[in-house]
């Protein structure tokens, strides 16, 4: 139908607003650190069809690809066989999800009887079974990794408060009060979201409501096609490297040729190196989300709504059985490292095309790290999603000590660490002095945080990458430094792996340290001004300013 003008931009901005009051909805209400203070949860709302509107700027790997996520219940669940009180669940990977610890919800937004859309949300879960907790870095295929739900209908009276479905999850997890908290925060944000869009449908009609989320995306499509037509037609080619397999095999590359026509882009990942044998694996729904994300940042506006309709330009293959496409039943728990060096090759490959818009690499790798605890009450996990530096740009340094571009999860408070766990506190944390690649702009610093263990037996987990290899700089710029993870034991300093698990006792200090980015241009075109900001700061030693100032 023909949309008012006027009327159209109060219906869009309204469900553009409502996405973000759920997204406030889902941390305000959550229980466990990792949502309510890390925010590493989101929300959006989709149209009948399961196609994103509009979503809260949270996460961009949950929810670049959230429309293809639904995709396999609506053919399992089509919206016609749906009633008042139903909602869909998945977080298994081989059936179209990301990883174990995402599980996402959706709701039908009823009007009249007829479903209009859906509220949808997702959110991390600090534990969800699996062979070790929060985190089990030996799993070697996905049924270690934790409990597995494949697309199924749930009724919020017959299977929730008590039902058979709530028990069954409850069941399976060490850290109920926290992950159940979670899944009700989960709930209330949908919630939202469903009331929003019925009063929009009660005060403007649903035939205008639907015209709105149509034309949403179509202008999401324009913008995007208008973005991508003003880079150069062409093949471009990029790759980036993980350290290595897990397993002490590597370096892992992912390679990707980004072909550019006219107004469409095809991401391919051929040539990218097979699986592995640890959690490394990327689901391919994620590999969407990566590649959508980085083209999107740096060839659009941050203006234009991220929904489905920024996705039809964009074709992404990767072949099956890759690092980025694995086959049943690898496990995946930690493919936001080799969906981040997925996201760094098409940077790179775009750099050729339009050098003006992108970033040098940052450190780039979601470092999860998780200390757990069985004591006399039961079990006690904490987990935490770390970032590093950011790369820089060609008008710009890159920040300091923040989450990488696919994740945007913020650093939990110490203070909110005391509050919630007995068995370490938190020593120092601080920015890394020399972590940050130098440059005419220079990369973001990384940073390092230190936990004294106050009881024994609480176990380290963790996953990282870049402790042997850095993140890139761009045109001349210098690499960051590497990340590290140390135990010291007395006197004994005991070096983890990137990807490693160790026992604990009262008394260590287990320190994570993660890199910096890279830099972007020559270290000499860098004014002397901001070589003397950066030695105020703290950010380099009077060592590296010495030695700069003098290029």
């Amino acid at each position: 139908m023909e949309l008012d003008p006027v009327e159209y931009a109060i219906l869009s901005q309204s469900v553009i607003a409502a996405a973000r009051e759920m997204g406030a909805k889902l941390i305000r209400s959550a229980y466990s650190t990792i949502l309510r203070e890390a925010r590493d949860g989101s929300a959006a709302l989709l149209d009948a069809e399961g196609f994103t509107v509009a979503q809260a700027e949270l996460i961009p790997m949950q929810l670049g690809s959230i429309g293809p996520i639904f995709q396999p219940c609506k053919a399992l669940f089509p919206k016609e066989t749906l009633e008042e009180g139903d909602f869909l669940v998945i977080n298994d990977p081989y059936s179209g999800g990301q990883h174990l610890q995402d599980v996402f919800f959706f709701h039908p937004i009823f009007v009249e009887g007829e479903v209009i859309g859906f509220a949808a949300s997702v959110a991390h879960h600090l534990d969800l079974g699996g062979g070790a907790p929060g985190l089990n870095a030996g799993a070697r295929d996905v049924y270690a990794e934790g409990l597995i739900i494949p697309p199924m209908k749930v009724n919020i009276h017959r299977d929730w408060h008590g039902g058979g479905f709530q028990r069954l999850l409850r069941a399976n997890v060490r850290v109920p009060q926290q992950t159940m908290g979670d899944f009700d925060a989960q709930i209330a944000a949908n919630n939202i979201g469903v009331l929003r869009m019925q009063e929009l449908a009660a005060r403007y009609g649903v035939a205008k409501l639907r015209a709105t989320m149509a034309a949403l995306q179509d202008y999401s499509e324009r913008r995007m096609r208008a973005a991508i037509a003003e880079v150069p037609d062409g093949t471009y080619r990029g790759e980036a490297q993980m350290d290595d397999d897990g397993l002490g095999s590597g370096p892992v590359t992912v390679r990707v040729a980004v072909i550019v026509a006219g107004d469409s882009i095809d991401v391919d990942f051929a040539g990218t190196d097979p699986q592995v044998g640890t959690n490394l694996n990327c689901p391919f729904a994620s590999v969407i989300s990566a590649s959508v994300s980085c083209l999107k940042a740096a060839l659009t506006s941050p203006d234009i709504p991220f929904n489905d309709g920024a996705l039809r330009p964009i074709k992404v293959t990767a072949p099956k059985g890759s690092l980025l496409n694995p086959s049943h039943p690898a496990p995946v728990r930690a493919r936001m490292v080799s969906a981040s060096r997925a996201w760094e090759s098409v940077m790179l490959a775009i750099s050729q095309a339009v050098p003006e818009k992108v970033i040098a690499q940052g450190y780039d790798t979601t470092t999860a790290f998780c200390l757990s605890w069985l004591g006399p009450k039961g079990w006690s996990v904490y987990l935490e999603v770390y970032g590093g530096g950011y790369g820089a740009g060609i008008g710009n340094d890159g920040c300091d000590a923040v989450d990488n571009p696919l994740s945007n999860c913020s650093n939990t408070p110490v203070e909110a660490m005391d509050q919630d766990f007995s068995f370490f506190r938190v020593l120092d944390y601080v920015l890394r002095p020399d972590s940050a690649g130098v440059g005419a702009r220079r990369g973001g610093a990384g940073f390092s945080r230190s936990y004294e263990i106050l009881v024994d037996g609480p176990l380290v987990s963790h996953y990282s990458d870049r402790f042997t290899g850095r993140a890139s700089g761009l045109f001349g710029g210098g690499p960051g430094a590497s990340g590290a993870c140390q135990v010291k034991r007395g006197g004994q300093v005991i070096e983890l792996r990137s990807k490693d698990s160790f026992n604990l006792l009262a008394g260590d200090i287990v320190t994570i340290s993660l890199g910096g980015g890279g830099g972007y241009g020559k270290p000499a075109d860098r004014p002397a001004a901001l070589i003397q900001r950066d030695l105020e700061d703290g950010i380099i030693t009077p060592g590296r300013a010495a030695a700069w100032a003098a290029e």
